[in-house]
């Protein structure tokens, strides 16, 4: 019986992990993430600015 607790814990903490991954994660996944476009766009434009920061300091 002992070894059977053993196997409770990681199932408990498996059941705890997948309702906090539930509960944290998007209520509707089948709409499109609205935010995704402006992050592209801020890390084309930090990309940008790091590649010419590093042609000025190397020049």
């Amino acid at each position: 019986m002992g070894a059977l607790l053993w196997l409770l814990i990681p199932l408990l903490a498996g059941l705890a992990a997948s309702i906090w991954a539930w509960d944290t994660g998007r209520r509707n996944p089948s709409l499109p993430d609205h935010d995704t476009w402006e992050d592209l766009d801020r890390y084309q434009r930090l990309r940008s600015v790091l590649s010419t920061d590093e042609h000025t300091t190397t020049a």
